[in-house]
């Protein structure tokens, strides 16, 4: 078991960070103001029109705010150098950015939805990846990133690598704590919360054309949804 520096902050500070002024969690950071400013202004509208909103904007209701939720405590763990628990809540952020996607590009999908969205009845993550880019996803690559991620969350032994630390006397440990000098793995977490936050954010605008951004025209807003 390995100890913690004692010189280590309990707690990080947004100027103390220890990934700070990294571009990749640069642009994770930019995206987060977008999308907390489209959720207030869904949350506000329906409130005004509560009991107007379709089946698809009920369930944008409840799956967009969780995968928000979730691309916000990652970004915290982040800054708090927690990376493998971070890295444990990418897939639930992938899920959820799936399964919003998914409904709204099928929207017969809806009822199982609204059923519950059983185990046995609902689609697999891997077939609501393949079918989320316009252009899709190829289904080999769809599935790699379910396995990849599924280890991870289930704790085999592959998942092991991802929390595994080099240690003073040049031997591998496994992290219990922060970890301070992973780069690489800082960059993987910024940029797939980047990028599932955004499809979340577009997805959500996407549903609800009422609420427009005011710094967004007609064309380039049509970029943020299909992208």
């Amino acid at each position: 078991m390995v100890k913690q520096k004692p010189d280590i902050p309990v707690v990080f500070t947004p100027d103390s960070e220890p990934y700070l002024g990294r571009e990749a969690l640069l642009t994770f950071d930019k995206e987060i103001p977008f999308s907390l400013w489209v959720s207030s202004h869904i949350a506000a509208h329906t409130r005004r029109h509560r009991g107007q909103l379709t089946d698809l904007q009920r369930a944008a209701c409840q799956i967009v705010p969780q995968g928000i939720n979730l691309a916000l405590s990652i970004r915290e763990l982040i800054r708090q150098a927690y990376l493998f628990a971070a890295l444990v809540l990418i897939r639930p952020l992938i899920e959820r950015a799936a399964i919003i996607s998914y409904i709204s590009d099928h929207p017969d999908a809806i009822e199982k939805w609204k059923d519950g969205w059983r185990f046995r009845e609902r689609p697999p993550l891997a077939t609501m990846l393949h079918s989320m880019a316009p252009a899709g996803v190829e289904f080999k690559d769809a599935k790699d990133i379910c396995e990849h991620y599924g280890h991870i969350v289930h704790g085999d032994p592959v998942s092991a690598e991802w929390n595994r630390i080099p240690l003073d006397d040049g031997s591998l440990g496994y992290a219990v704590g922060k970890v301070l000098d992973h780069p690489s793995l800082c960059d993987e977490l910024a940029l797939q919360g980047w990028a599932y936050l955004r499809i979340l954010t577009a997805r959500a605008t996407s549903c609800f054309p009422e609420v427009k951004p005011p710094s967004l025209t007609e064309s380039n807003q049509g970029e943020l949804i299909r992208g």
